[in-house]
């Protein structure tokens, strides 16, 4: 089955067949409308022409009032070429009869009266002598030319009338069917050259280019067509064209990161080793180790921090979240205390999260959020020197019904500068300090999304407030 659908469709199946089909089906249906007016005027011609035969016996009638008096023979010759067994004469009142000789009375009579020629009366009487006109006897009613109030009534045979119909129906049948054929074959050489050879193309070329999107020979060549199809082209072209420079850019990113993982990882444990070094040359009496050891060791802290960071991002961005009950106060006062927040001596801290509230999340995950924003919040008001009077950090909780709840972290400091808020979310360009990697806003905007939240930031007068935007299906019931 697999083989069969990385198949192109060749030129007489798949959308061909459909369109010659269509395209027969409507040709034919057209000519089915056309052949009930067409066929119904075929029985009205014939029928009038038997009046005008019928016509010329009646005026013979008017030389001869008596038709007794009529040679011999020359009644059944007049009624012969008219392929009638009898013609009835009606003027002033008065009937006058002229039959063949021999004529029995016929025993199913049907009317067909030509003074009434709506379209409905004959295509509903070409119809009935197509499918019952075959030993029945016809009674066509009609006027005199040029004598008002005359009417004549020929009795003929229905049978040669059915006949003849069936003829020309098949005639018109065979006729439309060649019309239809011709027509169809036209049209799909023309469609298949301007649309469906192109999109053929198009297809072969997307199937080809999905099994190697890292050749770029297979990038479509455009036409200088300027319809559909050649804006189709176009288009096609400049995804594939985008797609192979991504994926290429993908594999020299992930050959670029996994030696940057690498050399990372060493550079981390090098650092510990040279903090460990630190720790004790702090430890010596000398004045000016004791003047240069902080600034050391802190130096040391923020780059062993940054490569930390590093293998959190590459790490844990793609974690899926396994969802459970969490207590949401609960993780929010853990999340404060690994942020370095619970028992600060100048960060007042409040968690404003009422008691019994549960969430159905990933606690871990959705700690990391918590560790990293307020752990931002925190380094903004340390980094102002907490002029701030007094400095606070809160954790606000508001339910909106369907729209789903709102965790805020809310600080009172200096707020983003206007270079982090242009560049938010965004890995190594996002950071409000100097020497920060912005990976925490990165890192907690995914985590969110992967919650099927948001992660928003919302300006207030003083200070930076984000909002963690989870859906209603995350408050546990």
């Amino acid at each position: 089955m697999r083989a069969n659908a990385d198949q192109v469709p060749g030129p007489f199946s798949g959308l061909s067949v459909k369109l010659i089909a269509t395209i027969i089906f409507v040709i034919l249906a057209v000519e089915v409308v056309l052949y009930l007016p067409s066929v119904s005027n075929y029985r009205a011609n014939w029928v009038d022409n038997k009046l005008a035969v019928a016509a010329v016996a009646v005026r013979v009638l008017d030389i001869v009032p008596d038709a007794m008096d009529l040679p011999d023979g020359l009644a059944d010759r007049l009624l012969r070429s008219a392929m009638a067994e009898a013609v009835v004469y009606r003027r002033d009142g008065q009937s006058q009869l002229i039959e063949r000789s021999g004529t029995d009375m016929p025993m199913a009579v049907i009317t067909a009266d030509q003074r009434d020629r709506s379209p409905i009366i004959l295509m509903s009487g070409a119809l009935d002598t197509l499918f019952f006109g075959s030993d029945r006897t016809m009674r066509i009613v009609g006027t005199v030319p040029g004598g008002e109030g005359n009417t004549i009534e020929v009795l003929v045979s229905e049978k040669p009338l059915r006949a003849g119909m069936l003829i020309y129906s098949r005639n018109i049948f065979f006729l439309s069917l060649i019309v239809a054929a011709m027509t169809a074959l036209v049209i799909f050489i023309f469609l298949n050259r301007a649309v469906i050879g192109p999109i053929q193309r198009l297809i072969a070329n997307m199937m080809a280019f999905r099994k190697a999107p890292e050749n770029a020979t297979l990038i479509i060549r455009t036409s200088r067509r300027r319809d559909e199809i050649g804006i189709a082209e176009r288009e096609l072209a400049a995804m594939e064209a985008d797609l192979f420079a991504m994926l290429r850019q993908r594999r020299h990113l992930a050959d670029l990161g996994l030696a940057v993982a690498k050399i990372n990882h060493d550079l981390r444990n090098t650092l510990t080793s040279a903090q460990l070094l630190s720790d004790q040359v702090a430890t010596l009496d000398d004045p000016k180790v004791q003047r240069l050891a902080p600034r050391l060791v802190q130096t040391l802290d923020k780059a062993i921090g940054f490569a930390q960071s590093v293998l959190d991002y590459g790490r844990q961005s793609a974690t899926p979240p396994r969802p459970q009950p969490v207590d949401l106060r609960a993780l929010v006062e853990e999340a404060a205390f690994d942020a370095g927040l619970a028992g600060h001596p100048d960060i007042a801290y409040a968690n404003n999260v009422p008691d019994a509230v549960t969430l159905k999340v990933d606690p871990d995950q959705l700690a990391r959020i918590f560790v990293n924003l307020i752990k931002n919040a925190r380094e903004a008001l340390e980094a102002s020197g907490i002029r701030t009077s007094p400095p606070q950090i809160r954790i606000e909780l508001e339910d909106r019904g369907e729209e789903g709840i709102v965790i805020a972290i809310i600080d009172n400091g200096p707020g983003l500068p206007p270079r982090a808020r242009d560049n938010l979310f965004i890995a190594f360009e996002g950071s409000a300090r100097a020497g920060g990697t912005g990976l925490g806003l990165a890192i907690a905007r995914e985590l969110t999304e992967a919650h099927g939240g948001k992660l928003l930031f919302t300006p207030v007068e003083q200070g930076t407030r984000f909002d963690i935007c989870l859906p209603r299906a995350a408050r546990a019931l």
